[in-house]
């Protein structure tokens, strides 16, 4: 249950001057002037009581009440982000107070707002992803692509997946960081660090495909535009929305996801998490554990939908 607000809360003239002054100087709209008020309004009953009557003391709440006041709502379950927003709005709330010269202090000047959780990655399921890579070779088989950006679309996307790589490591390949022999190549990280990753039989084929089809030297970008520039990002974000699109699937994702599905699908499959890290080219192992909660968020979904008494 959320606490009460004090509805007589609209009638301090401090409220009044302060909706005044959000409405010229910030051109406010009424929905965001409204969340505003309930959290000042629910402020006062929470000091006041929900029936007491304006004008309120607002300089009589102090520290303790401002921190009292937030962690009420973390006692009824409210989100780290409802609390935020209470939090900005009784701080901007006091500031103008203090502005005004109403009050001498801002109680919730020195509170920090419990942090946002992290949003777990979107991942394309084993399916969807066989459905996104095998987009290009049907539309190379209708007629609808050429077979140069057939050859380079299929190996680009199979070695995004193959490898987990972001998109900033695979654009600049050269023939000569791939080792077909040894299904490998050296890609460049953040921090200007060298790896290995593994090329799988899917990507190694797809590359030796696009490799037989081209002429360049050794050194020359494996990933090249019409003009024959490296490929840049933007037009890789390009091309997997139309796949995306074709295969049925949302268009919003983004190559990074295929990084976010390389590694959940291992640790799905039982990788450990320090391979995967390797793999990944996390310099903290804290970084990679984010995917065993989505790994787990698979379990779960699977256990309550099948479980018997779940």
């Amino acid at each position: 249950m959320a606490p009460p607000t004090n509805p007589r809360t609209a009638q301090d003239p401090c409220v009044r001057r302060f909706e005044a002054n959000l409405e010229a100087e910030r051109g406010l709209s009424r929905n965001t002037w409204e969340g505003y008020f309930s959290d000042i309004a629910q402020f006062a009953a929470f000091v006041w009581g929900a029936d007491a009557a304006p004008p309120f003391a607002w300089g009589e709440a102090g520290d303790a009440a401002a921190r009292a006041f937030l962690a009420e709502f973390g006692t009824v379950g409210a989100r780290a982000t409802t609390v935020r927003r209470k939090l900005a709005a009784l701080r901007a709330f006091y500031r103008h107070l203090q502005r005004e010269g109403t009050v001498a202090d801002n109680p919730f000047s020195s509170l920090r707002g419990p942090r946002k959780a992290k949003a777990l990655p979107k991942v394309l399921s084993a399916g969807d992803v066989e459905s996104f890579l095998s987009q290009p070779g049907k539309d190379f088989a209708a007629g609808r692509l050429g077979e140069r950006e057939f050859l380079r679309d299929s190996a680009l996307f199979e070695t995004l997946y193959s490898t987990g790589c972001r998109i900033g490591e695979v654009t600049p390949l050269r023939w000569s960081d791939i080792d077909f022999g040894r299904g490998t190549a050296i890609v460049t990280g953040k921090g200007s660090k060298d790896r290995l990753v593994i090329l799988g039989p899917k990507a190694l084929d797809a590359l030796g495909r696009l490799r037989g089809a081209s002429a360049a030297a050794d050194g020359a970008a494996v990933f090249v535009s019409g003009g024959g520039r490296p490929v840049s990002s933007r037009l890789v974000e390009r091309r997997m929305k139309r796949y995306l699109a074709e295969a049925g699937l949302p268009a919003d994702l983004t190559p990074h996801k295929l990084r976010h599905s390389f590694a959940t699908h291992l640790l799905d499959a039982g990788a450990d998490l320090r391979s995967v890290q390797e793999m990944l080219g996390h310099s903290s192992l804290s970084t990679t554990q984010v995917y065993t909660h989505v790994s787990v968020e698979r379990l779960k979904d699977a256990y309550f939908s099948s479980h018997p008494r779940a």
